[in-house]
This record gives C-alpha cells, structure tokens and sequence, in this order.
C-alpha cells in the first residue's frame, strides 16, 4: 500500500516554507519540495469516477503503486452518477470513432464484469422511435451502419410495436437487443473493492492543484488534502492519468503556458441536463413498459433526446434534456425548458404523458468537446509524449458513453502506458 506522507517538515528551512504555503502559488508550493518530502508512485491517475476507478483497476494490476486522488467526498459524485445509467450498444457514432469502438468493447466487458462481480444490471433493450417518413430513413441507415460495425438491431413492424409496448407510439420503430440498464453506483462500488483488493489506494478530497514535468522524469504534483494538520501534499509519479471528467480540460492545461494549444484544443463546454420523474399520482396514467424507448437523436447527436428509461427497480424516469451552462457545477434542477415542452417532447412517443405526470428527479452535466451546434467530436484518449509529456494520458470529452466504455478505456491507457 501507498504511504500518504503526513509528517511535519525534516528541516527547519522546509518548515519556514510551509509556513508560507498561503502566500504562495501552487506551482511556486510545488517546486517547495524536497524530494525525500514527496509521495512516490508508479501510476497517478486524478479522477475518481467510473474512468478512473475503472483505469486504477486495471493499471494496479501491474507491478508497482498505484493511487488514485478524487477531489470529492466519495467517488463517482458527478457525471458517473448523475446519467440515465444505460450500458449503451454503439449505435450512433461514426464507425471508426473510440465512441464507437470503446462503447462496443466496452459493453461486452461490462456485462461480463458485472456477471462475474454480481452488479446488479438488466438486458432489457431499447427501441429507438421515428414519428415520420424522414425519422424512418434516418432508421433505416442507422440499421445499415450498425450491421457495418456488428451490432444486432432490428427493424419492428408497426402491428408488433403496438403489441409489444401498447402505450408508445411510433411511426417506424428500430430495436437494440443489447442495450441494458445498470447500477452505476454498484459498479463504482465494486471497482473499489477490485483496485484495493490490487493494492492500489483511493484518496478522497483529495484535489490537484498543480502539476511539473520533473527534470529527474515522470511528474510532480500538488494536492490538496483537506486535512488542517497538512493542508497539501507533493506527489512524485512516473505516470499519469487524467481521468478528470468536468475538470480535465484544467487538469491537463495545468501542464502547460497560457499560450499551449490545449487551452483551445482541449476546451470543454457543458451541457447541463435534466431528469424527470414519472409521478404515478392518483391521477396520473398508469404507464407500462418493458424497454428503453428512444426519440431520433438530433443530426450531431448533441443529444439523444428526452428519453425513457428504466431504473433497476422499474421505475420510470425521463431525461436528459438539453442546456449549455458556463459552470461545471450548477446541479439545480430549475430553469432549463418549462416542464410543459418536456411533457410535449415525451408525448410524441408516449401520447398519454402530460405536465403534471412529471416531477423533477437530478441533474446531471456532461463535459463536451463538441460546441454548441458544432459538429461531432470524438473522445480524446491521448498519451503525450508528442506533445512533450511521456507518460502523461490526456481523457478529455469523456461524456456517453463513458460508463458503458469504462473498462475498455481502462485497457486502452494501460496499451498507451505499457
């Protein structure tokens, strides 16, 4: 096991320094360290979500430490479960994209961990809906392209889509039998257990501050601890990961001058989204589905639109919709699209949902590349060492879908690392 050094300074003139911690930046703080007053591991990675518990999983089953730092109280606290908590099948992206490829990966690794570990998740499938002639050709090449990368969909004809889920409505309907739902906080959970049954080590509110190329190689790296005692801590890593979600577009620029191209190049922007609660009041319809049910996601699949799913106890919820905001932490769940519009989107495909059937769950934002109104942009999982940084992996734009690729990303950097 990693030793988190809490020790008071070894000489006095490195005691006068820390003295002076709250007069410093983080990066004249950092370069305040004597080596013998740092934390030495193999593998750092900064983020403690689904990627990043899924990454120190898997790279601690290597010789060496590995530890991971969340800023948070508890794991998992923002994007990682704050989703509709769907293992997702790889239908939408572009054939050669890692969404496309991670996602597919990703799935059946999913579901086989999950198995083997006893995380609760459900293969119910999804029905994706069109409500025109134009919303079924976009079906119809959405079946042609999933045939290309090997994911099983189905077309259903009108007279089988009333039989089977009588309360939708559609025009034309396409089926993913692969699609599931799953306990995100029972995989987090047990991706704990698994790295620390590795040996590796979980800090929480633990928050980078600052991070050095060191001449020796590898990295330096300020965290704050939260612990009065000893406030900050210097790590010294030979690798690391950025598994940030919200915050590696920071993270990542901590590395380099105002004037790096990753200011730009890795800029994230966040669209804020909304779930809603079916309220199964006395008044309201009783509603029954077996599946997940999908409208036509818009052309850049910004977004998947409204739609329904189900949580592991059946209960269903509706979401996300769609807001650009500037903070990364605005988890309100007023504002947005008046919960009339919301109704009127879900009613397209399921006609007996009104305004008053809705109640507002959570909310959850997703870190995007892309921006608003901009074209696709694909995941970045990037090892740096053309950039100057060997041994560093950028993960930025980790949005869905990340939890269904988890595990496959985990591989992925451990190939970029190893």
């Amino acid at each position: 096991m990693i030793r988190l050094l809490k020790t008071r300074p070894r000489t006095v003139a490195t005691l006068l320094l820390w003295q002076r911690q709250y007069a410093v930046s983080a990066a004249e703080r950092l370069g305040s360290y004597a080596s013998e007053d740092m934390t030495n591991v193999d593998h750092l990675v900064i983020g403690g979500g689904v990627a990043g518990l899924a990454i120190g999983r898997q790279l601690a089953a290597r010789q060496g430490s590995t530890l991971v730092v969340e800023k948070n109280r508890g794991f998992g606290m923002e994007t990682s479960s704050r989703n509709s908590e769907v293992i997702h099948a790889g239908i939408y992206y572009p054939k050669t994209s890692l969404r496309t490829r991670l996602c597919i990966e990703g799935k059946h690794m999913l579901y086989t961990y999950c198995q083997k570990h006893s995380v609760p998740f459900k293969r119910i499938g999804k029905w994706v809906v069109a409500q025109n002639d134009e919303q079924a050709e976009y079906l119809r090449q959405l079946a042609v392209h999933c045939a290309d990368v090997d994911v099983p969909v189905h077309m259903v004809s009108q007279k089988q889509a009333k039989h089977d889920e009588p309360f939708v409505q559609a025009h034309a309907v396409l089926a993913s039998p692969t699609t599931g739902i799953i306990d995100s906080h029972g995989l987090m959970s047990t991706l704990h257990q698994d790295l620390a049954e590795r040996g590796a080590d979980l800090a929480l509110g633990t928050e980078v501050q600052a991070i050095h190329r060191d001449n020796t190689g590898g990295y330096r790296v300020l965290v704050a601890t939260g612990d009065s005692d000893m406030p900050h801590m210097a790590v010294r890593a030979a690798t690391v990961v950025n598994a940030a979600g919200l915050w590696a577009d920071r993270i990542a620029c901590m590395l380099v001058p105002d004037d790096h191209e990753w200011h730009s190049k890795y800029k994230l922007h966040f669209a804020k989204g909304r779930y809603y609660l079916h309220t199964n009041s006395s008044d309201s319809p009783s509603i029954r589905v077996q599946r997940l049910v999908y409208p036509v996601p818009d052309k850049q699949i910004t977004s998947l639109g409204t739609h329904l799913t189900l949580d592991m106890g059946g209960a269903i919820r509706f979401g996300p919709d769609l807001e650009w905001v500037s903070s990364n932490t605005d988890y309100a769940t007023d504002g947005g699209e008046p919960i009339k519009n919301v109704a009127a989107a879900i009613a397209e495909y399921l006609p007996m949902i009104q305004a008053k059937d809705l109640a507002p769950g959570y909310t959850g934002i997703r870190p995007k590349l892309q921006l608003p109104g901009g074209v696709f942009r694909d995941f970045v999982i990037k090892e740096e060492s053309d950039a100057g940084f060997p041994g560093f992996v950028n993960l930025v734009g980790i949005e869905s879908p990340g939890l269904t690729s988890s595990l496959a990303m985990a591989q992925m950097v451990d190939r970029l690392l190893h």
